[in-house]
């Protein structure tokens, strides 16, 4: 038997208000989401410059350090749990 999911008339009602651009935007998040998660494959990585304060910089490699886990890593795992909504 397949499970059906029911929507609510709120959500119902918020996803209709979406412009093209936030349905795209979450379709493209959906996929970065569940599609990185579900591919054998490695996902390709791009490479980013950002200006971040030094001293949120400093304390964050720091922590990093503390806890053994690479910087980078954490970062991209902030993203990730962001855009899964955690």
């Amino acid at each position: 038997m397949k499970a059906v999911q029911r929507f609510s008339d709120e959500y119902l009602e918020q996803c209709s208000a979406m412009s093209t651009e936030q349905i795209v935007q979450f379709l493209d998040d959906f996929r970065i989401i569940h599609g990185a998660s579900s591919s054998k494959e490695k996902p390709t990585s791009k490479l980013i410059s950002i200006k971040v304060p030094e001293d949120l910089l400093r304390a964050f490699r720091t922590k990093s350090v503390l806890h053994d886990v690479p910087y980078q890593t954490q970062i991209k795992r902030l993203m990730l749990n962001w855009l899964k909504g955690a």
